[in-house]
């Protein structure tokens, strides 16, 4: 139910970036059935890599196996994707289960460091939260496990990256390639496409004493007490990444056919925020005390 919005919207990106730009990445099709079998443990950080690094990959490779599926994937898990329009074996997508490429570096960049990354390859790849970039031309030396590799039509327009990976080291990585196939350790593509890569690791952290959560929705309120009598502190514009101190029952706070009474306490706005608005299937939030 909370993800609906997003689903919609992301179904949108999808089509322009499908119509705006080719693929790159062509192969001969592999139905989900006869690709090779796959296990976690073949599938790792191939050189030294910090802590956070290393913890994206191995959520990456977590999903090994896992079917593509056109627009399918979040930062939980596989989902149904999106019948391609474009035909062949995406045409169907909206019955498997699965990831697509940028998706698949949502979830491990969530699952992993607890990084949000935005929807979409195109917008992954100028994604403002990036500490460092390399261009095609520094080739794959300086790069680190759990750096993004990008392709695109115009590798010199960011905005025309349609592929995304992570790298794994020693020219490997993982990517949700395309329809038909799993989430597969390949060897990495330095064609005329590869756009370069980017660092998403080595940001700013979340305080010891929080955890950190998505919300969903647009205009999402923040109060200075666990209620909606007082004014916004401030409003979150869309789906943010939240660091949570700690969590107390207040006003019920209805969206979406549904009702919540729990409030957690943000330190980085001095607000509240209604759990209602965090997206986690739980309405009292997992591993957060109470204040």
């Amino acid at each position: 139910m909370r993800r609906t919005h997003r689903t919609l919207a992301t179904a949108a990106g999808l089509l322009l970036a499908a119509t705006s730009a080719g693929t790159g990445t062509a192969v001969a099709a592999v139905s989900p059935a006869s690709a090779p079998a796959l296990s976690a443990a073949d599938c790792r950080p191939l050189a030294s890599a910090p802590a956070d690094a290393q913890a994206i990959v191995n959520a990456a490779c977590s999903q090994i196996g896992v079917p593509y599926s056109w627009g399918g994937g979040s930062v939980h898990g596989p989902t149904y994707g999106q019948d391609y329009p474009g035909g062949g074996p995406g045409s169907h997508d909206s019955q498997v289960k699965g990831f697509d490429c940028s998706h698949l570096m949502q979830y491990a960049a969530w699952q992993g460091a607890g990084i949000a990354l935005p929807e979409g390859s195109w917008n992954q790849a100028r994604w403002s939260g990036a500490t460092a970039r390399f261009d095609r031309g520094q080739g794959l030396g300086p790069l680190q496990p759990g750096d993004l590799l990008l392709w695109a039509s115009d590798p010199g327009n960011l905005g025309s990256v349609h592929h995304i990976a992570l790298y794994l080291g020693d020219g490997k990585m993982v990517e949700a390639r395309e329809s038909g196939t799993r989430v597969m350790v390949s060897d990495v593509r330095l064609n005329a496409q590869y756009a370069g890569a980017l660092r998403i690791t080595g940001g700013e952290q979340p305080p010891e004493d929080t955890k950190r959560f998505m919300t969903w929705g647009t205009d999402v309120s923040l109060r200075p007490e666990a209620g909606t009598r007082q004014p916004p502190v401030t409003r979150l514009s869309g789906p943010t990444a939240v660091d949570v101190r700690c969590q107390k029952r207040g006003e019920p706070v209805e969206a979406e056919g549904h009702s919540n009474d729990a409030w957690s306490y943000l330190p980085k706005y001095r607000a509240w925020i209604s759990n209602i608005y965090i997206d986690d299937p739980a309405a009292w939030l997992p591993g957060v005390p109470t204040c």
